[in-house]
């Protein structure tokens, strides 16, 4: 659903280039840059993906950030991690700080963007689409 959104979004964005041609119009993938770091995580020095931090996740069973629950017949805690920053997701729905970081920081660069430039420079008009 998010690819066919995004196909529809860059269409509709060239047209609106083509009709609006002297504003400045920056695309910016956001799915592509989660997909990126999910994919390619331990490459970006993060744990597995599916990994949490703050919690307990085992087969079905979740046991919630802060919360409580029984695993295997033993009350557990769901507790955070020692080295956040080593972790995509924080608590199974949430992104880590460190992820929305490398995130934000390839977003500013312009890593994820079209045109491909950092953000301190989308409002500028540029030729070279």
């Amino acid at each position: 659903m998010a690819l066919e959104f995004n196909r529809q979004l860059k269409a509709r964005i060239r047209t609106l280039r083509a009709e609006l041609g002297h504003a400045a119009i920056t695309y910016v993938d956001i799915y592509a840059a989660k997909y990126e770091l999910i994919s390619n995580a331990k490459s970006q020095d993060f744990m597995e993906p599916q990994k949490i931090c703050c919690g307990l996740k085992e087969g079905n069973t979740h046991v919630w950030c802060g919360q409580k629950g029984i695993v295997r017949g033993a009350e557990v805690f769901g507790g955070a991690c020692v080295n956040p920053s080593d972790y995509i997701s924080w608590d199974g729905i949430h992104y880590s700080q460190a992820a929305n970081q490398w995130i934000a920081d390839h977003i500013l660069n312009g890593s994820f963007s079209d045109p491909p430039i950092p953000i301190t420079h989308a409002c500028h008009k540029h030729l070279h689409y």
